[in-house]
Order: C-alpha cells, then sequence, then structure tokens
C-alpha cells in the first residue's frame, strides 16, 4: 500500500511540471482565476495574475487563449488575438488602483477643480457632479476649489459653466457655482413656512413644467443655507406628506440639488449603489473611486449606514464583491478608515 501511495503521489506532481521541470498550469479552476483577474469591472486581481502567470509556459497561455473566447477573438488571423474593446477596458482597470492614490494625495481644492472642469467635458455632461462638488462642500471648499480652477485654467468656474451650459440648468448651475452660502444656525419660522409655500404651490399647483421659469424656487435653493434648507425640507414632509425631493423627480437637476444640500448620505449611497450595479457605465464606474477618496474624511460613516439601511448589505462587504486586487484593498481601506472617524 505505502508503494502504490507513493507512486499516485509521484504522478501527480509530474502533472505540474513540464520536459524543462517548470510549474504549469493545469487547473480549470486556475484558467478561470485568470479570467477572473482579468474581468473588472472595478479592478484588477494583480495577485493571481503573477502568482498563475509566472508559471505559464507557451502551451498553457494558448491554452487559456482559447478557452477565453470573450477576451480572445479567433476569427480567421491563425492565431487568438485580444478583443480590442477588452484589452481597452483592462488597461482601463489596470488604471483605476492608480487613479485612485492620485486622487487621494491631491489638494482637495484642486481635485474638485479638475473634477469641476471634467463635468461639462463629459458627452454627455455630468451636472449631477457640478451640482455635487457645489452642494456637498462648505462655502470654504468649494471656494478653494473656485481659487484653484482659476490657477490651472485661467477663467473663472463662473464663465466656464455659463458658456458651455444654456437655459435654465445655466441659470441654476451659475447661481449654484456661485453663491456662498450662510453657515450658521440661526433661521426665522415664519418665512420658513411661506417660503415651503412657495415650493409648493410652484411644484403641486403651477405644474412641474413650469417649476423651471420660477425665480423663487431658483433664489430659495441657490441662496438659502443648507441648515436652513434643510428645514424647509422636513416642513414640506409635514405639509404635504411627501419628500421635496420626490415631487420633484421629473426634474433630475433639482432632485440632485435637493438632494445634495439636504441629504448629502441620501445621495452618495445612491451614487455607490450604481456604481456597483450590473453593467455600470465607465462614469458611473468613475464614481466609486470619486466617492469613498472625497468623502472618507467627511461623513462615509453616515453614508455607509444609510448604504446598509437603504440596500440591506454593509458597503465594505459590496466593495469586496464588485471590486478586486489593490484597488479593492485600497477603497476598503478607506471606508474603514472614515467609519472609524
Amino acid at each position: 500500500m505505502a508503494e502504490i501511495k507513493k507512486t499516485t503521489i509521484l504522478v501527480r506532481r509530474e502533472k505540474k511540471l513540464n520536459k524543462e521541470g517548470e510549474k504549469i498550469m493545469t487547473s480549470p479552476e486556475e484558467c478561470e482565476a485568470l479570467r477572473k483577474a482579468f474581468s473588472g469591472p472595478h479592478g484588477v486581481e494583480e495577485k493571481s495574475m503573477l502568482e498563475i502567470l509566472a508559471k505559464c509556459n507557451p502551451a498553457d497561455l494558448t491554452t487559456f487563449r482559447k478557452k477565453s473566447p470573450y477576451i480572445f477573438l479567433d476569427d480567421g488571423c491563425c492565431f487568438e488575438r485580444w478583443d480590442p474593446f477588452h484589452m481597452k477596458s483592462l488597461e482601463i482597470e489596470f488604471l483605476r488602483f492608480q487613479r485612485a492614490v492620485i486622487q487621494r494625495t491631491m489638494h482637495p481644492w484642486e481635485r474638485d477643480a479638475l473634477l469641476v472642469r471634467k463635468s461639462l467635458e463629459e458627452k454627455p455632461p455630468l451636472y449631477n457632479l457640478l451640482i455635487e462638488l457645489a452642494c456637498t462642500r462648505t462655502s470654504d471648499e468649494f471656494l478653494g476649489a473656485r481659487k484653484a480652477f482659476q490657477c490651472l485654467y485661467s477663467e473663472s468656474v463662473e464663465e466656464f459653466v455659463a458658456v458651455r451650459v444654456e437655459g435654465f440648468q445655466r441659470r441654476l448651475l451659475v447661481a449654484l457655482v456661485s453663491t456662498y452660502r450662510y453657515k450658521g444656525m440661526r433661521i426665522d419660522e415664519a418665512v420658513i413656512k411661506l417660503e415651503c409655500q412657495k415650493l409648493g404651490r410652484a411644484i403641486k399647483i403651477d405644474k412641474k413644467n413650469e417649476i423651471e421659469k420660477d425665480d423663487e424656487v431658483l433664489r430659495i435653493l441657490t441662496t438659502r443655507s443648507k441648515h436652513y434648507l434643510k428645514t424647509i425640507h422636513k416642513c414640506y414632509k409635514e405639509s404635504y406628506d411627501s419628500n421635496l425631493e420626490e415631487d420633484l423627480d421629473d426634474i433630475q437637476i433639482l432632485r440632485d440639488t435637493v438632494n445634495c444640500l439636504c441629504a448629502p448620505p441620501i445621495y452618495f449611497s445612491k451614487i455607490l449603489h450604481t456604481a456597483m450595479s450590473v453593467c455600470p457605465t465607465e462614469q458611473e464606474k468613475e464614481a466609486l473611486t470619486r466617492v469613498i477618496v472625497t468623502r472618507t474624511d467627511v461623513d462615509m460613516k453616515d453614508i455607509a449606514e444609510e448604504f446598509n439601511r437603504e440596500y440591506g448589505a454593509p458597503l465594505i462587504e459590496r466593495i469586496k464583491a464588485a471590486a478586486l486586487g489593490n484597488y479593492r484593498d485600497f477603497l476598503v481601506t478607506l471606508v474603514k478608515r472614515g467609519m472609524a472617524n
């Protein structure tokens, strides 16, 4: 029995060696692990790549290419070639960790200035990103971003926005990026009720298609303090038995404005959920990095709690399931740090 056992062990070892005595990739599990390491959608599994590719010989790589038809094409070229789309996607995934590190180490003013420019240079433009920057930062933080923008691009944020946006969107966005909101807690209850009624009338009586023409709605959202607007939000709920942002559901740009001003954790948890959903766009995937990097030292604990409450899963576990490699580990570390603050 001992001799039979010994022979079996030797045979198994021989299966893992080629004629030069090198280790080779033989198991379907290793092929699948390598495919997964290449597949994103958030980062790549660097450790698996190193461990598996380092022991592959040319025959192994040929086998891997033949068994990965959604990565490599066999279209009559006499060899299996990279699918150009997948190759481009993989290049982006390799860069995802690098970009996250760069964003984390940037001065917040520079980072936000770059994001302001990105928001309107994307096709289609990302109005929600510009609103996010203008409404979730403090007045001093966004003033710093505006200064950085002028230093980097020799123009103001206001003129950058004004020449690229038209109509109601221009009026709203220029006002949002220009305002310097009062930071105190002082409010006037009588004025709160009056302005709550004005919002209710504009939304429920004058019809939503007219709200974009209402200067009072624009004035309230773009000049009042965040504490004041949160109080109006509460008053609206008590008066009309519905949330302000829900009644603005058909006008996304106003809904995003209200959420960013009155309930940032709700807004950011939705952004994260979309980023980690099935088949997100590249813009949505980039938001995963942006939100975690920029909110780690601000309100990550509130965002994680809201995410868990709304989607029934801990944020860290969702990141572990959606992301790969160093990128995944970096994001998880940042979230843990934010939740400990």
